[in-house]
């Protein structure tokens, strides 16, 4: 098993909850949600400046769409699309507003241009969270997936016809055949389960372009990739105790961003270890990523 670490933070900021990275390919930047501060932040690697916008409500997760800075986001309890040149966001649907104490947080678009995303249950362990679909045609949906406390590492395979996820307090990160056209899920298995000596919990996941998947472990100061059978294969060690999120950014995609979150540490923890809440970059030790799937379809670029 290789292991590695050196990944430098993009710059000063340290977030609450830094969470849902990513590689912007039409704008060349990196992107990524502080959930509880509100704000979607970008960093572009040809300048080394960094933006951040405030928005309205917690931004859990969000989607590229085929308009240059036109995302979709997946704030608390709504989803919006978000123009980044004007500022000017709009609600498209209510998320979950008959269940109390859930919020939106990890998603993804699969293959087909659907954004794939799940709630958390906020006020307690209970299982009531769920994961849902919101169609290219702007149909909100339930998936037929089991009900969760704490909803994670969405992500597809290379061919999209394998959905990941994960209840992140079962330690189990799990896989399901999925159908992008449809939504439709079938033979739901478990993938790959965390050793609870370890403390970490599953979080953010991307898979590479051979299949590989790599889950950020919240609790356990790393990023370990398996291969397509479960088998773990490389683990990234993070200078950082809860690592939430990773995606493969950079022109060629050979580069891992990580997020990090300082949220629930103890003062004095935060003041000698200051790297809690950065975001990472380094050289990939393997592999390389995949473009982005991006919300919707081509032909709606125009009006995405």
């Amino acid at each position: 098993m290789n292991q590695t670490s050196p990944f430098h933070p993009l710059g000063p900021s340290r977030h609450a909850l830094a969470e849902g990275v990513l590689w912007d390919d039409l704008c060349g930047v990196i992107r990524w949600t502080d959930i509880h501060a509100s704000r979607l932040w970008q960093f572009d690697p040809a300048t080394g400046e960094s933006r951040d916008w405030a928005l309205p409500a917690r931004l859990a997760c969000f989607a590229l769409t085929h308009r240059p800075g036109h995302l979709l986001l997946a704030l608390e309890n709504q989803l919006a699309r978000f123009d980044t040149a004007t500022g000017q966001l709009v609600v498209l649907e209510d998320i979950e507003p008959e269940v109390p104490f859930t919020r939106a947080n990890d998603g993804r678009c699969d293959r087909s241009g659907n954004l794939v995303f799940g709630t958390l249950n906020e006020g307690g362990s209970d299982k009531i969270a769920s994961f849902y679909r919101y169609s290219a045609q702007g149909v909100l949906s339930r998936l037929a997936l089991p009900k969760a406390a704490i909803t994670n590492s969405i992500c597809f395979s290379p061919d999209g016809e394998t959905m990941y996820f994960t209840d992140s307090p079962t330690l189990r990160i799990m896989a399901c055949d999925y159908d992008g056209r449809t939504g439709d899920i079938d033979r739901i298995r478990g993938f790959a389960e965390l050793d609870p000596t370890l403390g970490g919990e599953p979080d953010g996941s991307t898979v590479d372009a051979d299949g590989f998947l790599w889950n950020a472990q919240w609790g356990a100061s790393r990023v370990v990739r398996y291969a397509p059978d479960g088998r773990m294969d490389t683990v990234v060690h993070v200078d950082a105790r809860q690592p939430s999120c990773v995606a493969f950014v950079g022109h060629e995609l050979d580069q891992l961003a990580i997020t990090s979150a300082r949220q629930g540490l103890e003062d004095l923890e935060l003041s000698s270890h200051p790297l809690h809440g950065a975001v990472f970059l380094g050289k990939a030790p393997t592999g390389r990523g995949l473009r982005e799937s991006r919300y919707g379809h081509a032909s709606q670029a125009s009006h995405a």
